[in-house]
């Protein structure tokens, strides 16, 4: 029989529930599993019931991986219980963005840089959901001619600010449906965008910051240099929310330093882990957030050169921003704790 590890799953809001899900579904070897929130009770996740624990310092003994679902945005119970959960023999996996640039504990995606899960010191983070995606597209063209530059911009499901959000968007769409006005108010517990999101895009994800970029742009920045381990790629980002339910959408382009084709790029992609390639735009096939839903890879489409610039190529880059962006990539970190 194969060993059982003790598991908490800290946090039951939307990645918390798709952590429970992705265990489940990639037969992660749990033992016992403590699922941990403010407060007690119990919760249904597709047809099977949950009881839910109140967070203590105590839930946290004898357990071997604790998986924190965060709060992108707040201070996660990460900062109050991760140190506490260490003590205690667990090593965390944060998903929220407490410890990312701690130079002391590894920033992982799997498909790039699991070796670095070896450096921790009880604490692993899982990057931002839209860094995830972005940098298993870009891991496989760094290493086969090398990156100059990025620019990307995203297109940001309601999904990544969290449940209420999700609600924001639904209240929004039906109003706007019922009274034909563009222009609507929602209940304020579901205001949780700074803009109506429905029949509209805004530029404003994380709050603004150093030369009125914003938290989440900056994110995409200094989370690859680490993940990559390169802080020379000059990478800018303009981060927008989008009405989408679930899955962030990506056009990326890169500069690289050595002068590779797209039919190469696309080679090595549908080679390459976790990567799906959906390229045939002239039958209308492109990855799209509602194929992506429910799925752990990245989709990768619109592959082309710029016909400006010799070394300069453009992407389109899909993914579930719930599932690779967070739970199923904090997971995969968890698959590779426990085959070191």
């Amino acid at each position: 029989m194969s060993k059982k590890y003790n598991v908490a799953v800290v946090g039951v809001g939307v990645v918390g529930i798709e952590m429970l899900r992705v265990l489940k579904e990639r037969h992660f070897p749990v033992g016992k599993l403590n699922v941990l929130a403010r407060s007690a009770r119990n919760i249904n996740v597709d047809g099977a019931t949950y009881p839910v624990q109140a967070i203590s310092n105590e839930a946290f003994e004898g357990i071997n991986i604790a998986l924190f679902a965060g709060t992108e945005g707040e201070k996660g119970a990460a900062t109050t219980y991760a140190n506490e959960a260490v003590k205690r023999g667990a090593i965390v996996i944060d998903n929220g963005a407490d410890f990312r640039m701690d130079p002391k504990v590894p920033l992982v995606v799997p498909e790039v840089n699991a070796k670095d899960v070896k450096k921790h010191k009880g604490i692993i983070a899982n990057p931002n959901c839209s860094t995830i995606q972005m940098v298993v597209a870009l891991w496989p063209i760094y290493k086969k001619a090398g990156l100059k530059r990025v620019i990307v911009t995203t297109l940001q499901a309601s999904s990544g600010a969290g449940k209420s959000a999700v609600e924001q968007l639904k209240e929004e769409n039906s109003k706007i449906a019922e009274s034909g006005y563009i222009n609507v108010q929602v209940n304020m517990e579901n205001k949780a965008m700074p803009q109506q999101l429905a029949y509209n895009v805004f530029p404003h994800i994380g709050g603004f910051s150093d030369s009125d970029y914003t938290s989440e742009e900056w994110k995409l920045v200094k989370e690859t240099h680490k993940i990559m381990h390169d802080d020379k790629i000059n990478i800018s980002a303009t981060t927008i929310r989008v009405p989408v339910r679930t899955g962030h959408s990506e056009a990326v382009y890169v500069e690289t330093d050595k002068f590779i084709l797209p039919e190469e790029v696309k080679d090595i992609f549908s080679k390459s882990s976790g990567i799906i390639l959906v390229d045939d735009p002239q039958n209308n096939l492109y990855p799209m957030p509602k194929d992506t839903e429910g799925r752990d890879e990245v989709f990768i489409g619109r592959i082309r050169k710029d016909p400006f610039v010799k070394n300069g190529l453009w992407l389109w880059v899909v993914a579930d921003n719930l599932r690779k962006g967070a739970a199923t990539n904090a997971v995969q970190i968890a698959e590779c704790v426990i085959s070191n």
